[in-house]
């Protein structure tokens, strides 16, 4: 079956280890997810003046990267280092950030004037009310069942072109392809070396394609693949096919499955969708992240597969700064069912 490279994925939050208590009363808003985006969400809630709090499962996503890049201004910043600035960042404004894992999420009685409320139960037993929820929990790159693939994730076996591929520039690069997607796949990575080798993988590959692959000097590998080697040193050797032969490569890429976090979240019935040819599946969200499910938005990797780091960040921020303004037009309402009262 194939591999979540979540397996491999380390502690990274550096989040306060107190389990949460009833004596946050009811917050108003709990962010689900401590990346980017969630932490920017919260960022951009906790400067309006709003309580809030991160429930940070500490898993991210890109925990296995040396940098982060394509982020204007922190080119190549540790992943780590960027989560610990932003909690700082976020607990700097009155913020709260906690590690934890959220096992339930639910909608609970609103409120006289009829503003939602939500009941957060977490792995320690702590629980969390909220008035507005943010989800951002990203998602989980599955990789495909190849012998020695998932151990050089992060590293030697890669993703993205825009993440990754100055770093492995001239370098022997193997396409392990998984369908549809990994013809574009090649195309990208072959601006990046000259010496590429698409493995087939038994995925088919059209006379069209295969045009443009030797219009383009990349090599096609139809033989399926055994196993992916490794050096004694731990780098990526090649690839060894079912026949014995071994391609020699540095570097591999493959498109994942990219599946948004949804542990704790079937309570909320927020809806899904399905990525084309099987790669993928995320929460589905209006402008700014919305949701049918009033009072619940989502942004960063759960609805946006694609989106980088700082993409993931703005998303954060946009849904931060409309579910404040929901929060306003609330509080708005009540102080004037209070006066009328």
């Amino acid at each position: 079956m194939p591999v979540t490279t979540s397996e491999y994925a380390t502690d990274a939050t550096g989040a306060n280890d107190d389990s949460v208590t009833e004596s946050h009363g009811t917050v108003d808003t709990v962010v689900i997810g401590g990346g980017a985006a969630g932490l920017n969400g919260a960022l951009m809630l906790a400067r309006s003046r709003r309580s809030v709090v991160v429930v940070d499962g500490g898993t991210p996503r890109n925990a296995p990267a040396d940098g982060v890049h394509g982020l204007l201004g922190l080119e190549g910043v540790p992943p780590a280092d960027l989560l610990s600035r932003g909690r700082e960042e976020v607990r700097g404004y009155g913020g709260e950030v906690v590690a934890g894992e959220v096992i339930s999420a639910v909608p609970a009685a609103p409120s006289a004037e009829g503003d939602p409320r939500f009941t957060v139960t977490l792995a320690d037993g702590g629980v969390l009310r909220a008035r507005r929820l943010l989800v951002a929990t990203g998602l989980r790159d599955v990789l495909p069942d190849v012998p020695g693939l998932a151990r050089h994730w992060g590293h030697g076996v890669v993703h993205c072109p825009y993440c990754h591929g100055w770093e492995v520039r001239d370098e022997p690069i193997g396409i392990l392809a998984v369908g549809p997607a990994s013809v574009h796949h090649a195309l990208l990575f072959r601006q990046l070396t000259d010496d590429l080798v698409y493995f087939t993988r038994g995925t088919g590959l059209g006379e069209e394609s295969r045009a443009r692959f030797a219009a383009r000097d990349i090599r096609v590998v139809d033989t399926q693949v055994a196993a992916v080697e490794s050096t004694q040193d731990g780098r990526v050797a090649g690839v060894r096919l079912t026949d014995g032969r071994i391609v020699a490569r540095r570097v591999l890429a493959v498109a994942t499955s990219m599946r948004a976090r949804t542990e704790g979240l079937a309570g909320l019935n927020l809806p899904m969708r399905d990525l084309p040819d099987g790669m993928g599946r995320h929460f589905a969200t209006g402008p700014a992240g919305t949701t049918p499910v009033r009072g619940v938005w989502v942004a960063g990797n759960a609805t946006d597969v694609s989106a980088q780091v700082g993409a993931s960040a703005a998303a954060g921020a946009l849904a931060g700064a409309h579910i404040n303004a929901d929060l306003a037009t609330a509080d708005t309402e009540a102080a004037l069912a209070a006066g009328l009262g």
